[in-house]
């Protein structure tokens, strides 16, 4: 069922309805090399055979998962041979590309450079971290989205009629909800729609109607498409955080269910959970910290299933939470300010003198005991190096605990300045 013709192709309307750029490139025969990037089923590879058809170039496919630099240079032979007897460009298609290594990728650039090979790549990763630059610098990243509804219904109905290459003699037919808990099941993924087709269709007589109970059957327990270590998985777990951090509890439990629909462990989601108590929530609220340990506790002690409503009820609490980043970015602050700085010593009267050498020294000498003050504060006292002016890193948002927090620092920095003028007026 690949379909022969650009007008053909399901899907990608973004890249090839009339009047893209990528079409009137390839219209015109302006072929260039190219990285396609989408998830599983969405016809990266049927796209790139289509493009050889269309500039009438020579097709050499390899696939990153066995091919080697020997295949690679097997590649470039073929492509000379077609050069020399017919002037036919040579386009070569790497299936899953950002399985090659950065010495791999480095064998066949000096032949994209110097135009003995048209190169196109399909990744289902994020070519900006599988990559090398120098391979991306040479082509241009196009990204394929999964299949709609339209376009699965498209590839549908033309494997159910199409007597040639799909279905037509058996005139098979399908219930309208079994149509629709197909495209369902597919998840986008074009071929996956055809392969659950195809083992279905062997299951009925010709003339027969495809229902829901016989569908139901084949789909059982079928999990959406998740890749526990790939681009989807860290997407999902970006939409998760930032939808907590949007202060967001209902699409924070739609993303929650669709990793653990997809297969992602719980404990990775519930340690995640206690990363956002810390950076979004902060001291707005420091119980969210400690209700985000307990769920991953309970999730250690009870397993799933049970353990997965502890996880829930924190990422609601934290979505609905008050929101502070002020602790995150102070402690940032404060990081850069250490890497950038020399390695300054503490002052002597904050470093602790348990010898006599060391109090002779002036260890510890001048030093307040807060405690002893009033208010529990040595007022004006320098905690900073010597060499380093005071820095005020944490900023309390005005949400929260933090409204008072910063109420009580401001409260301080009033009794600094009173001891400051004091200072100064002293004789």
């Amino acid at each position: 069922m690949r379909p022969r013709t650009l007008d053909e192709y399901a899907g990608q309307d973004h890249l090839l309805a009339p009047g893209r750029p990528l079409r009137q490139a390839l219209e015109q025969g302006a072929l260039h090399s190219m990285i396609f990037w989408g998830p599983p089923g969405v016809g990266k590879t049927t796209l790139a055979r289509l493009l050889a058809s269309l500039v009438d170039a020579h097709f050499v496919t390899l696939s990153a998962v066995l091919a080697g630099v020997k295949d690679i240079r097997a590649a470039v032979d073929e492509a000379r041979q077609q050069q020399a007897r017919s002037g036919r460009r040579t386009i070569l298609f790497v299936d899953e590309v950002h399985r090659f290594n950065k010495a791999q990728q480095d064998a066949f650039l000096p032949y994209v450079e110097d135009g003995t090979l048209v190169f196109i790549g399909a990744t289902t990763e994020n070519p900006s971290f599988e990559l090398n630059n120098a391979l991306l610098s040479r082509a241009r990243v196009y990204l394929l989205k999964s299949l709609d509804a339209q376009a699965l219904s498209t590839l549908l109905q033309r494997a159910l009629t199409d007597p040639e290459r799909g279905l037509g003699e058996l005139q098979l037919s399908i219930e309208p909800a079994a149509q629709q808990m197909l495209l369902e099941a597919a998840d986008g993924d074009g071929r996956r729609l055809l392969n659950l087709l195809e083992t279905a269709a062997d299951l009925l007589q010709p003339g027969d109607c495809l229902g829901v109970a016989l569908l139901a059957e084949l789909l059982g327990e079928g999990r959406r498409r998740f890749d526990k270590g790939g681009e989807a998985f860290y997407d999902q777990m970006s939409a998760l955080h930032k939808s907590v951090r949007g202060s967001n509890p209902d699409a924070t439990l739609y993303w929650f269910a669709r990793m653990l629909d997809g297969g992602c462990d719980p404990l990775y989601i519930a340690r995640r959970v206690v990363r956002m108590a810390s950076e979004d929530v902060g001291n707005a609220d420091p119980r969210a910290l400690t209700l985000a340990l307990n769920a991953w506790d309970v999730q250690e002690r009870l397993g799933s299933p049970e353990g997965e409503l502890a996880i829930a009820q924190a990422l609601v609490y934290l979505a609905c939470a008050p929101k502070s980043n002020a602790v995150y970015m102070a402690f940032k602050a404060a990081m850069r300010d250490v890497a950038e700085q020399p390695s300054h010593e503490p002052p002597l009267h904050l470093r602790n003198a348990p010898t006599k050498l060391m109090k002779e020294l002036g260890y510890s000498q001048g030093y307040r005991y807060a405690h002893d003050k009033p208010e529990a504060y040595a007022a004006g006292e320098d905690y900073f190096p010597e060499q380093l002016e005071p820095r005020q890193y944490y900023q309390p948002v005005p949400r929260g605990l933090e409204l008072k927090i910063a109420q009580k620092l401001e409260h301080l920095r009033v009794l600094d300045a009173a001891s400051s003028n004091q200072r100064r007026s002293s004789p």
